[in-house]
């Protein structure tokens, strides 16, 4: 599967873009909306003109139309064909490359038994779930067997469940076939969880390109920083473990039990909006639950940020500005703390 190099690529709202997406990697443009990243999934797939250079394998693709890029493309609309079944969706765009009835027929079982829905061929995109309709589309984008697949969105309109089940059995399938792929989501934890490497994306600029603990624990700058939430980010002081896949760590007069997979951690990180925040006690064990006080707040019409002392840290965490005034905090409140254990990130690698 080739690689793809962006060169100075400008359209609409990007401008001089230059980006790199490895052999068989899964790469993710992570971007708000209007960042630029469908765009440039258009550009590589040839929908639209541009200017710059995009080459697969060294080699410019400019010239050639999309038939001839070898690319899958799954829009964010899906548009699967109403008045036709799964297996004829599915087979489409063979037929439209004029393959014999028996190869169609033969590629399209392979995909049938490949995504899962071998039980859903006859049925008609009405009668399918959220879920079973992205496999659909998914089948069809891989049907002429691309080089380079191109997924815009693909689970945003699921629920999380469905989600989260779809991404894994996406990674799986991506990895079995080793195709070359390109990710677009606004969604920060979606491209932590699928991605190889991610690029963030805003205005059109390539802000920062890594991989998902460089991008959470080193931001760049003040604009991937604030897009992924601002971590909080401690170092680890000691470690033991647990068992059962989990490891204490200390940090500032902090005991905190995180996830442990085998690695040594050298830096844990949670997200603002990922620590708990109550006036009263909260019941059930005293497992990362800590007493701190307020020290700052920078309230918005929708969220506050709130700075509190715990320990020898000072954490920030982010809360609806509703839920603020029904607690009545201000600077000097005492407060309990809850880290939510699933949403804390452990680094190994020695990068920063």
């Amino acid at each position: 599967m080739p690689s793809i190099q962006l060169k100075n690529i400008s359209k609409y709202v990007c401008q001089n873009v230059n980006l790199e997406v490895f052999d068989e990697e899964l790469l993710v443009l992570l971007g708000p909306n209007g960042a630029g990243k469908s765009t440039l999934l258009n550009i590589i797939a040839g929908l639209i003109d541009y200017e710059g250079s995009v080459l697969f394998d060294d080699e410019p693709v400019d010239k050639l139309a999309t038939s001839k890029r070898k690319v899958g493309y799954l829009f964010q609309e899906l548009a699967l064909f109403p008045h036709l079944d799964v297996a004829s969706n599915i087979a489409y765009g063979l037929r439209a490359q004029k393959q014999s009835q028996s190869g169609v027929e033969a590629r399209v079982g392979e995909l049938l038994q490949m995504m899962k829905i071998k039980h859903l061929s006859s049925r008609y995109p009405r009668h399918l779930s959220g879920g079973e309709k992205q496999r659909v589309a998914l089948a069809r984008a891989l049907a002429p067997s691309p080089q380079v697949l191109l997924l815009d969105e693909p689970l945003s309109n699921l629920d999380f469940s469905t989600s989260k089940y779809l991404r894994i059995e996406l990674q799986r399938l991506q990895k079995g076939l080793g195709i070359t792929t390109i990710y677009v989501t606004h969604n920060q934890r979606e491209a932590e969880e699928i991605g190889d490497r991610i690029a963030v994306i805003h205005h059109g600029v390539l802000e920062q390109v890594g991989t998902p603990e460089q991008i959470f624990f080193n931001p760049q700058n003040e604009r991937v920083s604030e897009f992924i939430g601002s971590p909080n980010i401690l170092p680890c002081e000691y470690c033991r473990e647990l068992g059962q896949g989990l490891m204490e760590i200390g940090t500032g007069g902090l005991t905190i039990v995180v996830p442990y997979e085998g690695v040594e951690i050298k830096k844990i990180a949670i997200s603002p909006r990922d620590i708990y925040i109550s006036v009263e006690k909260p019941p059930g064990p005293d497992l990362n639950r800590f007493k701190g006080k307020i020290v700052e707040m920078t309230p918005s019409a929708s969220l506050t940020w709130i700075r509190l002392r715990v320990g020898d840290h000072t954490l920030l965490a982010e809360q609806p500005t509703d839920v603020v005034e029904e607690m009545n905090l201000q600077v000097g409140s005492e407060v309990y703390l809850i880290l939510k254990l699933r949403w804390i990130k452990t680094l190994s690698d020695p990068f920063t």
